[in-house]
């Protein structure tokens, strides 16, 4: 059996925190899938419905803590700047 941490929970609260983190973090690697496949594809062809879709999304991952808040914006402005571009 594979798992994710590198130890075997001792007691419940260890075992249980185990679960709880594995939730989370499958929870997790969904939004961060679903935000890399918003950004390539407004890098891929730049619209402005596509846009209000990834700050959107953007904004929920920072909210969450799922990325920094900084990242968000840097990456809003450099998708606003492609915009801009076209």
């Amino acid at each position: 059996m594979v798992y994710l941490f590198p130890y075997m929970p001792i007691t419940a609260q260890a075992a249980k925190k185990l679960r709880h983190d594995r939730k989370r973090t499958g929870q997790t690697k969904i939004v961060r899938e679903s935000l890399r496949d918003l950004l390539k594809a407004m890098r891929k062809s730049p619209s402005t419905k596509i846009l209000a879709k990834v700050f959107s999304a953007l904004d929920k991952a920072a909210k969450r803590n799922i990325i920094h808040p900084n990242h968000a914006a840097r990456l809003k402005s450099n998708l606003a700047k492609l915009i801009a571009k076209k």
